[in-house]
């Protein structure tokens, strides 16, 4: 059983890596097309903004508003009990 399981997820990598090459390939074209207009690069600075600093920050948001809506610190007392007790 374990030699059909290796041989079914080789088989799967292998096709995988097979479309992934395939489907990153330039597809020969020798030739830019009419719609084919790359623009102007990004800098330096503006690609650490776009790549690092941006999800940065909206992890830090995110976490931000996680934390502040945190209703596990909730204390809840029943009725008739002087203690308080944790939800």
């Amino acid at each position: 059983m374990d030699k059909k399981n290796a041989l079914r997820a080789g088989a799967l990598a292998a096709g995988t890596t097979l479309m992934m090459l395939l489907m990153s390939s330039p597809a020969l074209a020798l030739t830019r097309d009419d719609g084919d207009d790359p623009g102007p690069g990004l800098s330096a600075i503006q690609t650490v903004g776009l790549y690092v600093l941006i999800p940065l920050a909206l992890f830090a948001v995110i976490a931000g508003l996680v934390m502040a809506l945190d209703k596990s610190r909730i204390r809840v007392t029943k009725p008739g009990s002087g203690k308080p007790k944790k939800a």
